[in-house]
C-alpha cells in the first residue's frame, strides 16, 4: 500500500469531520466485507491519542471506518509509557503518517485537576489522583496568568478558565511526547510524520487544530 503524506492524512481527517458536522457522514469501510480485508493485517494512516471521554468516539467524529485509525485513549490524554509505546508502534511498525492528539472542552480530567488543588476538595481515589495530577502544572500556569493567586497563596478555583487549562495541557502533552520519543521526533524531522494537537468542541462536533509539529500543508 502506498504511504500517504502527513498533509494528505490531515486533509482526510478534516473532510471526515466536515461530513460529520454537516450531518452527512458517509460511514466508509464499516461493512462486513471490510472485515475480510483486515483479517491478516492493518495499515492505518493516522494514530489518534485522545481522552477516553465517551463523547469522543474517534471513528464517528472523523467519519472513518475499520482499520483507518490506530486509537490510543485514556482519561485526559495523559502521557505514559504504554501510550508512548503504542504510538511508537503505530509510527515504527504500522507506518502512520500522522499523530493526532485530541483534547476537548468540558473535560472531566481537567476539572479534576483543578479540584485537586482546592483544599476543600474531599479528594479522589488514589489512581485518579495520580492521573489528574499530571494536569496540575497547566492549572497553575493558567491561574498565574489570570492572576488568580491571592496574597496568601489561595486560588479562586471557580474563576479558572477550564478551556485554557485544556489547551495548555494539550501543548504539554505534545511537548512530553516529543521529548520522550526519539523515534517520533526523528520521524517528524525526516518529513514522514506530523503531530497535530487539536481540541474537539462538544457542542458543535468540530475539531479545531491548536499545535502543529511537522508539515501538514
Amino acid at each position: 500500500m502506498t504511504r500517504i503524506t502527513p498533509a494528505q492524512a490531515w486533509a482526510e481527517l478534516l473532510r471526515g469531520n466536515e461530513r460529520f458536522t454537516a450531518g452527512q457522514p458517509a460511514h466508509p469501510r464499516q461493512d462486513i466485507e471490510r472485515l475480510s480485508e483486515l483479517k491478516d493485517a492493518q495499515a492505518p494512516s493516522v494514530a489518534l491519542f485522545g481522552c477516553s471521554d465517551s463523547r469522543l468516539a474517534a471513528e464517528i467524529i472523523f467519519d472513518k471506518g475499520l482499520g483507518d485509525l490506530f486509537v490510543v485513549r485514556n482519561a485526559g490524554q495523559i502521557i505514559s509509557d504504554s501510550v508512548i509505546g503504542s504510538l511508537e508502534y503505530a509510527v515504527g511498525v504500522l507506518g502512520v503518517s500522522l499523530i493526532l492528539v485530541l483534547g476537548h472542552d468540558n473535560c472531566g480530567a481537567v476539572g479534576g485537576a483543578i479540584a485537586l488543588l482546592d483544599p476543600e476538595n474531599p479528594g479522589f481515589p488514589p489512581h485518579v489522583t495520580e492521573l489528574v495530577s499530571k494536569i496540575t502544572p497547566a492549572v497553575r500556569r493558567v491561574a498565574g496568568a489570570q492572576k488568580l493567586f491571592g496574597a496568601d497563596g489561595s486560588v479562586d478555583f471557580a474563576a479558572i478558565d477550564t478551556m485554557e487549562v485544556g489547551r495548555e495541557h494539550l501543548r504539554d502533552t505534545i511537548s512530553e511526547l516529543l521529548e520522550t520519543s526519539e523515534l517520533i521526533s526523528e520521524s517528524i524531522a525526516s518529513g514522514n510524520l506530523a503531530v497535530v494537537g487539536a481540541n474537539y468542541r462538544l457542542s458543535e462536533g468540530m475539531v479545531v487544530p491548536d499545535v502543529v509539529v511537522g508539515v501538514i500543508e
